[in-house]
This record gives C-alpha cells, structure tokens and sequence, in this order.
C-alpha cells in the first residue's frame, strides 16, 4: 500500500475560510490582550493572499514541524485523501518575530509533504507601538 504522506497531493481553497478568524483570534489572544488580537485579526482580514514555503514559515515563526502521527495533521491529512481542499494559513508578523495564527497542523502536513512548494497564506504587520 502506498504512504498516504508521499502520495498526497494539498489542494487550497482560493481564500481563507471565515471561522478561521475566529480561531485566529482564540490563539493571538492567548499570547496578547484581547484589543491588540483584535487589531491583528482586523489586519488579517485586509491582508491579500500571497504564497510561501512551509520551511520559510516555520523558520520565521520559530517553530517545528508536528510529526504527521499529531491528531490534527492526521486530521487534515484525512481531508486532503478525501479530496478537499484546505484553507490558507493566517501569519500575524510583529517585532518580537511572527506567529501562525491559524493554521499551524496546516503547515506541518505541508512541510512533511513537500516542506518547498508553495503554500497560500495571509500575511499581516503588527507593531503594538504603533
């Protein structure tokens, strides 16, 4: 039987799905106060889709990869091997460095994928001394 991992093929949906915010919000206000998520969340939305590599986001964000055995890649690998689409990823940039404000089990399935091919997100700036 072939690995599900390597024959995968990600597929995105052409924007961010709406209750993506939502959790967005959920994460940033967990690290900053409920007004300064807000402002992230409102810039995300203004934010244009763009494209980066899994390996560059989690550099930029400090962060590891979860293995594809984590509940929730192997959540959204499922979808992937239904044929479903994923959503684009939102990234909240700010002066201490960035953070994946949803998507994280996203970009881990990406990177263990094909951690070089391209992956749609949201690109925001936030700078609380602003």
């Amino acid at each position: 039987m072939a690995d599900p991992v390597h024959t995968a093929s990600l597929k995105w949906l052409d924007d961010v799905e709406g209750h993506d915010f939502d959790a967005a919000f959920s994460y940033l206000s967990l690290r900053w106060t409920e007004e300064a998520a807000e402002k992230m969340v409102a810039a995300l939305r203004k934010a244009k889709l763009t494209t980066r590599r899994p390996n560059d986001i989690l550099r930029a964000c400090d962060r590891t990869a979860l293995p594809i055995d984590d509940p929730g890649v192997r959540r959204d690998l499922g979808k992937v091997i239904d044929g479903k689409k994923l959503s684009p990823v939102l990234l909240m940039s700010h002066p201490g460095g960035a953070d994946i404000a949803d998507g994280f089990h996203r970009v881990s399935l990406a990177y263990n994928i094909d951690p070089f091919a391209p992956m749609p997100l949201r690109i925001a700036f936030y700078d609380p001394n602003d």
